[in-house]
């Protein structure tokens, strides 16, 4: 079953993804998901959590100039979008962070770096629900 894509907007979901979630480190990108708390409000508004994750998308200064980090940025969600919905847990938050490798990487590269850190999250939080500081 194919997930929807929500967006993360606010700066302390990236924060609280930052800080309590598990992180995967490609050569193309960074990813860090975090189970969120649970809060009515979602429910509401996005008919409940069981058919959606949300992702957010951040490239620094690292990456370049505005025109570079937007381009990663615009690589980025076309991965999220081929490899996620089929892929991404339901409820979790995704932060997907560019790297200056993202620019100049193949695509069909990316979408296997999607894929590994998508697999690597996954399995640290199978392994262990609390997060550990040595992520």
């Amino acid at each position: 079953m194919a997930l929807r894509i929500v967006h993360l907007t606010r700066r302390s979901e990236f924060l609280h993804a930052a800080a309590k979630g598990r992180k995967s480190s490609t050569p193309g990108l960074v990813l860090q998901a975090v189970f969120p708390a649970h809060r009515p409000e979602d429910a509401e508004i996005s008919g409940g959590t069981e058919s959606r994750f949300r992702v957010g998308f951040t490239a620094s200064r690292r990456v370049g100039g505005a025109v570079a980090r937007n381009r990663a940025k615009r690589r980025l969600r076309a991965a999220v979008a081929r490899v996620m919905p089929e892929r991404a847990k339901a409820g979790r938050d995704y932060v997907v962070i560019a790297r200056a490798a993202t620019l100049d990487r193949d695509f069909e590269d990316l979408l296997r770096d999607l894929v590994t850190a998508l697999a690597r999250v996954d399995a640290k939080a199978a392994g262990n629900s609390e997060p550990s500081s040595a992520d």
